[in-house]
Protein backbone atom coordinates (compact mmCIF):
# COMPACT_ATOMS: atom_id res chain seq x y z
CA UNK A 1 0.00 0.00 0.00
CA UNK A 2 1.17 3.61 -0.73
CA UNK A 3 1.46 6.21 2.01
CA UNK A 4 -0.41 9.09 2.90
CA UNK A 5 -0.93 11.48 5.14
CA UNK A 6 -2.83 11.08 8.44
CA UNK A 7 -0.53 8.59 9.71
CA UNK A 8 -1.36 10.40 13.22
CA UNK A 9 -1.14 7.21 15.85
CA UNK A 10 2.31 5.87 13.65
CA UNK A 11 4.00 9.29 14.37
CA UNK A 12 2.32 9.07 17.95
CA UNK A 13 4.34 6.17 18.88
CA UNK A 14 7.36 6.86 17.04
CA UNK A 15 7.64 9.95 18.54
CA UNK A 16 6.65 9.01 22.29
CA UNK A 17 4.27 11.80 22.20
CA UNK A 18 0.37 10.90 22.79
CA UNK A 19 -1.75 11.74 19.40
CA UNK A 20 -4.16 14.27 21.23
CA UNK A 21 -1.16 16.49 21.74
CA UNK A 22 -0.56 16.88 17.71
CA UNK A 23 -1.01 19.10 15.81
CA UNK A 24 -1.68 17.28 12.47
CA UNK A 25 -1.05 18.98 9.45
CA UNK A 26 -0.62 16.15 7.74
CA UNK A 27 -3.44 16.14 5.26
CA UNK A 28 -5.21 17.83 2.92
CA UNK A 29 -9.08 17.98 4.91
CA UNK A 30 -9.84 20.96 5.40
CA UNK A 31 -9.83 21.63 9.51
CA UNK A 32 -13.40 23.10 9.25
CA UNK A 33 -15.89 20.41 9.43
CA UNK A 34 -19.55 20.63 8.30
CA UNK A 35 -21.38 20.08 11.76
CA UNK A 36 -23.10 16.55 11.84
CA UNK A 37 -26.42 16.49 13.79
CA UNK A 38 -27.72 13.83 16.04
CA UNK A 39 -28.53 10.85 13.47
CA UNK A 40 -31.75 9.26 13.44
CA UNK A 41 -32.07 5.20 14.52
CA UNK A 42 -32.97 4.39 10.85
CA UNK A 43 -29.76 5.63 9.29
CA UNK A 44 -28.28 2.40 11.20
CA UNK A 45 -30.96 0.23 11.20
CA UNK A 46 -31.91 0.21 7.82
CA UNK A 47 -29.85 -0.53 4.60
CA UNK A 48 -29.32 2.18 2.62
CA UNK A 49 -31.70 3.18 -0.09
CA UNK A 50 -30.72 4.33 -3.51
CA UNK A 51 -34.52 6.81 -3.75
CA UNK A 52 -33.77 8.70 -0.56
CA UNK A 53 -33.36 12.08 -2.40
CA UNK A 54 -29.36 11.73 -2.21
CA UNK A 55 -28.45 12.29 -5.90
CA UNK A 56 -30.88 14.78 -6.48
CA UNK A 57 -29.48 17.12 -4.36
CA UNK A 58 -26.17 15.57 -5.16
CA UNK A 59 -26.72 16.77 -8.70
CA UNK A 60 -27.50 20.53 -7.65
CA UNK A 61 -24.54 20.70 -5.40
CA UNK A 62 -22.13 19.03 -8.79
CA UNK A 63 -24.36 20.54 -11.48
CA UNK A 64 -24.48 17.55 -13.17
CA UNK A 65 -27.11 15.16 -14.23
CA UNK A 66 -25.55 11.45 -14.07
CA UNK A 67 -23.45 10.97 -10.97
CA UNK A 68 -22.61 7.55 -8.76
CA UNK A 69 -22.43 8.08 -4.80
CA UNK A 70 -19.13 5.78 -3.97
CA UNK A 71 -17.13 5.20 -0.80
CA UNK A 72 -14.76 7.84 -1.12
CA UNK A 73 -13.12 9.26 -4.92
CA UNK A 74 -10.68 6.36 -4.11
CA UNK A 75 -12.84 3.67 -4.23
CA UNK A 76 -13.28 4.77 -8.03
CA UNK A 77 -10.05 5.10 -8.67
CA UNK A 78 -9.31 1.61 -8.01
CA UNK A 79 -12.00 0.11 -10.02
CA UNK A 80 -12.25 2.15 -12.98
CA UNK A 81 -8.79 0.40 -14.61
CA UNK A 82 -10.64 -2.34 -14.12
CA UNK A 83 -13.48 -1.02 -16.85
CA UNK A 84 -11.06 -0.69 -19.88
CA UNK A 85 -8.94 -2.99 -21.88
CA UNK A 86 -4.76 -2.89 -21.65
CA UNK A 87 -4.39 0.79 -22.48
CA UNK A 88 -1.46 3.63 -22.76
CA UNK A 89 -2.26 5.96 -19.91
CA UNK A 90 -0.84 9.26 -19.06
CA UNK A 91 -0.89 10.28 -15.47
CA UNK A 92 -0.23 13.46 -13.83
CA UNK A 93 3.23 13.50 -11.93
CA UNK A 94 4.25 14.54 -9.21
CA UNK A 95 0.23 13.66 -8.49
CA UNK A 96 -1.56 12.04 -6.37
CA UNK A 97 0.52 8.56 -6.16
CA UNK A 98 -2.59 6.23 -5.96
CA UNK A 99 -3.81 6.69 -9.97
CA UNK A 100 -0.77 5.59 -11.40
CA UNK A 101 -0.75 2.52 -8.99
CA UNK A 102 -4.04 1.42 -9.96
CA UNK A 103 -3.68 1.21 -13.63
CA UNK A 104 -0.33 -0.17 -13.05
CA UNK A 105 -1.66 -2.57 -11.30
CA UNK A 106 -4.63 -3.70 -13.88
CA UNK A 107 -2.15 -3.95 -16.24
CA UNK A 108 -2.06 -1.03 -18.05
CA UNK A 109 1.42 0.67 -19.30
CA UNK A 110 1.71 4.21 -17.18
CA UNK A 111 3.42 6.97 -18.12
CA UNK A 112 4.00 9.55 -15.84
CA UNK A 113 4.71 12.82 -16.87
CA UNK A 114 4.32 16.90 -16.03
CA UNK A 115 0.27 18.46 -17.64
CA UNK A 116 2.14 20.29 -20.02
CA UNK A 117 3.95 16.98 -21.49
CA UNK A 118 0.50 15.18 -21.11
CA UNK A 119 -1.48 18.07 -23.12
CA UNK A 120 1.10 18.35 -25.56
CA UNK A 121 1.07 14.48 -25.95
CA UNK A 122 -2.66 13.48 -25.80
CA UNK A 123 -2.48 11.77 -29.05
CA UNK A 124 -0.33 9.09 -27.60
CA UNK A 125 -2.46 8.15 -24.65
CA UNK A 126 -5.64 6.26 -24.67
CA UNK A 127 -6.15 7.71 -21.22
CA UNK A 128 -5.10 11.16 -19.68
CA UNK A 129 -5.44 11.15 -15.77
CA UNK A 130 -4.94 14.57 -14.01
CA UNK A 131 -6.04 16.54 -10.66
CA UNK A 132 -7.74 19.49 -10.56
CA UNK A 133 -5.79 21.04 -8.64
CA UNK A 134 -3.08 19.28 -8.61
CA UNK A 135 -2.12 17.50 -5.07
CA UNK A 136 0.35 18.56 -4.02
CA UNK A 137 1.73 20.57 -6.70
CA UNK A 138 -1.16 22.70 -7.02
CA UNK A 139 -2.35 23.17 -10.76
CA UNK A 140 -4.75 24.27 -12.51
CA UNK A 141 -6.24 23.77 -15.98
CA UNK A 142 -8.44 26.08 -18.30
CA UNK A 143 -11.88 24.73 -18.74
CA UNK A 144 -11.11 25.16 -22.41
CA UNK A 145 -7.95 23.35 -22.52
CA UNK A 146 -9.59 20.61 -20.79
CA UNK A 147 -12.10 20.39 -23.03
CA UNK A 148 -10.04 20.10 -25.94
CA UNK A 149 -7.74 17.46 -24.43
CA UNK A 150 -10.84 15.42 -23.30
CA UNK A 151 -11.93 16.12 -27.25
CA UNK A 152 -8.70 14.68 -28.79
CA UNK A 153 -9.25 11.63 -26.29
CA UNK A 154 -13.03 10.87 -26.91
CA UNK A 155 -12.59 11.02 -30.91
CA UNK A 156 -10.29 7.77 -30.47
CA UNK A 157 -12.78 6.30 -27.81
CA UNK A 158 -10.34 7.57 -25.33
CA UNK A 159 -11.05 8.79 -21.46
CA UNK A 160 -10.00 11.93 -19.64
CA UNK A 161 -9.84 11.28 -15.74
CA UNK A 162 -10.19 14.14 -13.77
CA UNK A 163 -9.78 14.14 -10.01
CA UNK A 164 -11.20 17.39 -8.40
CA UNK A 165 -11.11 15.92 -5.04
CA UNK A 166 -9.59 19.83 -4.03
CA UNK A 167 -12.13 21.78 -6.53
CA UNK A 168 -15.21 22.61 -3.77
CA UNK A 169 -13.37 25.64 -3.08
CA UNK A 170 -13.61 27.11 -6.33
CA UNK A 171 -16.78 25.44 -7.84
CA UNK A 172 -16.49 27.34 -10.76
CA UNK A 173 -13.48 25.60 -12.53
CA UNK A 174 -15.23 22.19 -12.38
CA UNK A 175 -15.34 19.92 -15.46
CA UNK A 176 -18.60 19.22 -13.65
CA UNK A 177 -20.40 21.80 -15.78
CA UNK A 178 -19.52 20.00 -18.79
CA UNK A 179 -21.74 17.11 -18.02
CA UNK A 180 -22.25 13.66 -19.39
CA UNK A 181 -19.83 14.33 -22.61
CA UNK A 182 -19.04 10.21 -23.35
CA UNK A 183 -15.17 9.42 -22.12
CA UNK A 184 -15.41 12.48 -19.20
CA UNK A 185 -14.95 11.32 -15.60
CA UNK A 186 -15.03 13.83 -12.85
CA UNK A 187 -14.23 12.48 -9.27
CA UNK A 188 -15.59 14.41 -6.54
CA UNK A 189 -14.83 13.79 -3.18
CA UNK A 190 -16.81 14.85 0.46
CA UNK A 191 -14.36 14.66 2.69
CA UNK A 192 -11.52 17.66 1.92
CA UNK A 193 -14.35 20.08 1.76
CA UNK A 194 -16.93 19.47 4.48
CA UNK A 195 -14.43 18.09 6.24
CA UNK A 196 -15.66 14.79 6.60
CA UNK A 197 -13.05 11.99 5.74
CA UNK A 198 -13.50 9.52 7.70
CA UNK A 199 -16.89 9.32 5.98
CA UNK A 200 -15.38 8.19 3.00
CA UNK A 201 -17.96 9.63 0.45
CA UNK A 202 -17.28 10.96 -3.31
CA UNK A 203 -18.75 10.97 -6.35
CA UNK A 204 -18.23 10.01 -9.60
CA UNK A 205 -19.86 12.00 -12.67
CA UNK A 206 -19.90 10.83 -16.07
CA UNK A 207 -22.08 9.24 -18.68
CA UNK A 208 -24.87 6.78 -17.65
CA UNK A 209 -23.45 3.47 -19.03
CA UNK A 210 -20.23 3.87 -17.84
CA UNK A 211 -22.02 4.55 -14.10
CA UNK A 212 -23.56 1.45 -14.67
CA UNK A 213 -20.46 -0.39 -15.51
CA UNK A 214 -18.55 1.25 -12.42
CA UNK A 215 -21.41 0.55 -9.83
CA UNK A 216 -21.68 -3.06 -11.58
CA UNK A 217 -17.99 -3.46 -10.81
CA UNK A 218 -18.53 -1.69 -6.87
CA UNK A 219 -21.51 -3.55 -6.11
CA UNK A 220 -24.82 -2.52 -3.91
CA UNK A 221 -24.61 -0.31 -0.98
CA UNK A 222 -21.30 1.99 -1.99
CA UNK A 223 -22.39 4.27 0.92
CA UNK A 224 -23.35 3.72 4.17
CA UNK A 225 -26.84 4.87 5.50
CA UNK A 226 -25.03 7.42 7.85
CA UNK A 227 -23.13 8.75 5.45
CA UNK A 228 -25.96 9.15 2.67
CA UNK A 229 -28.14 10.73 5.87
CA UNK A 230 -25.62 13.28 6.58
CA UNK A 231 -24.59 14.09 2.94
CA UNK A 232 -28.01 15.17 1.90
CA UNK A 233 -28.19 17.62 4.65
CA UNK A 234 -24.65 18.91 4.10
CA UNK A 235 -24.51 19.41 0.06
CA UNK A 236 -27.66 20.72 0.73
CA UNK A 237 -26.37 23.70 3.65
CA UNK A 238 -25.59 26.37 0.67
CA UNK A 239 -24.90 29.11 3.42
CA UNK A 240 -22.36 26.89 5.26
CA UNK A 241 -20.90 25.97 1.94
CA UNK A 242 -20.47 29.57 0.88
CA UNK A 243 -18.85 30.88 4.64
CA UNK A 244 -16.82 27.42 4.17
CA UNK A 245 -15.27 28.36 1.20
CA UNK A 246 -14.21 32.12 2.56
CA UNK A 247 -12.59 30.74 5.07
CA UNK A 248 -10.38 28.13 3.48
CA UNK A 249 -9.26 31.22 1.12
CA UNK A 250 -8.74 33.55 3.89
CA UNK A 251 -6.59 30.51 6.12
CA UNK A 252 -4.63 29.63 2.72
CA UNK A 253 -3.45 33.19 2.64
CA UNK A 254 -2.47 33.19 6.15
CA UNK A 255 -0.54 29.91 5.62
CA UNK A 256 1.15 31.06 3.09
CA UNK A 257 2.20 34.25 4.87
CA UNK A 258 3.68 32.77 7.58
CA UNK A 259 5.81 30.07 5.77
CA UNK A 260 7.34 32.97 3.80
CA UNK A 261 7.87 34.52 6.65
CA UNK A 262 9.74 31.83 8.17
CA UNK A 263 12.02 31.16 4.19
CA UNK A 264 9.29 28.67 3.31
CA UNK A 265 7.27 30.99 0.39
CA UNK A 266 5.53 28.01 -0.94
CA UNK A 267 6.51 26.52 -4.57
CA UNK A 268 2.23 25.69 -5.18
CA UNK A 269 -1.10 25.10 -2.99
CA UNK A 270 -4.69 25.67 -3.32
CA UNK A 271 -7.56 26.67 -0.51
CA UNK A 272 -6.63 23.49 1.04
CA UNK A 273 -2.57 23.51 1.48
CA UNK A 274 0.42 24.81 0.76
CA UNK A 275 3.24 22.75 -0.88
CA UNK A 276 7.24 23.23 -0.87
CA UNK A 277 10.31 21.97 -2.30
CA UNK A 278 13.16 21.85 -0.60
CA UNK A 279 15.98 19.80 -0.20
CA UNK A 280 15.89 19.98 3.84
CA UNK A 281 12.49 18.33 3.80
CA UNK A 282 13.30 15.17 5.33
CA UNK A 283 14.86 17.52 8.19
CA UNK A 284 12.31 19.86 8.89
CA UNK A 285 9.25 17.09 8.73
CA UNK A 286 11.61 15.12 11.89
CA UNK A 287 11.71 18.88 13.63
CA UNK A 288 8.79 19.38 13.66
CA UNK A 289 7.66 16.08 14.55
CA UNK A 290 9.80 15.99 17.01
CA UNK A 291 7.61 19.36 18.47
CA UNK A 292 4.43 17.31 17.81
CA UNK A 293 3.37 19.48 14.67
CA UNK A 294 2.41 16.45 11.59
CA UNK A 295 3.53 17.30 8.23
CA UNK A 296 3.17 15.01 4.91
CA UNK A 297 6.80 14.45 3.05
CA UNK A 298 7.32 13.83 -0.55
CA UNK A 299 10.47 11.99 -1.70
CA UNK A 300 10.21 13.10 -5.28
CA UNK A 301 10.79 15.95 -5.56
CA UNK A 302 11.84 16.06 -1.80
CA UNK A 303 9.20 18.44 -0.16
CA UNK A 304 6.70 18.87 2.17
CA UNK A 305 2.85 19.80 2.36
CA UNK A 306 1.48 21.62 5.13
CA UNK A 307 -2.87 21.44 5.63
CA UNK A 308 -3.93 24.21 7.13
CA UNK A 309 -3.91 25.35 10.67
CA UNK A 310 -7.82 25.22 12.38
CA UNK A 311 -7.38 28.34 15.16
CA UNK A 312 -5.01 31.19 16.02
CA UNK A 313 -3.60 28.29 18.66
CA UNK A 314 -2.62 26.10 15.82
CA UNK A 315 -1.24 28.87 14.08
CA UNK A 316 0.77 29.97 16.87
CA UNK A 317 1.98 26.65 17.76
CA UNK A 318 3.35 26.38 13.80
CA UNK A 319 5.23 29.44 13.94
CA UNK A 320 7.01 28.55 17.00
CA UNK A 321 7.94 25.22 16.10
CA UNK A 322 9.03 26.63 12.53
CA UNK A 323 11.06 29.30 14.87
CA UNK A 324 12.56 26.55 16.95
CA UNK A 325 13.87 24.74 13.57
CA UNK A 326 15.06 27.94 12.06
CA UNK A 327 17.31 28.66 14.85
CA UNK A 328 18.88 25.19 14.53
CA UNK A 329 19.22 24.94 10.92
CA UNK A 330 20.94 28.19 11.16
CA UNK A 331 23.11 26.90 13.84
CA UNK A 332 23.89 23.77 11.50
CA UNK A 333 24.76 26.34 8.50
CA UNK A 334 27.62 28.48 10.70
CA UNK A 335 28.93 25.29 12.27
CA UNK A 336 32.65 24.87 10.99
Amino acid sequence: MLEHGGRLLRAAHEYGIPAEQWLDLSTGVSPYAWPVPPLPASAWQRLPEDDDGLIDIARTYYGHPSLLPVAGSQAAIQALPSLRERSRVGVLDPGYAEHAHAWQRAGHKVERAAADALFARAARYDVVVLIHPNNPGGERFELDALLALHATLARRGGWLVVDEAFIDATPERSLCAAHALPGLIVLRSVGKFFGLAGARAGFVCAEPALLVALRERLGPWTLSGPARHVLKLALADTAWQSAQRERLHATAARLSKLLTHHGLAPDAGCAFFHWRRDDRAAALQRALARQGVLVRRFEQPHSLRFGLPGDDAAFARLDAALAGWRSIDRKQEVAP
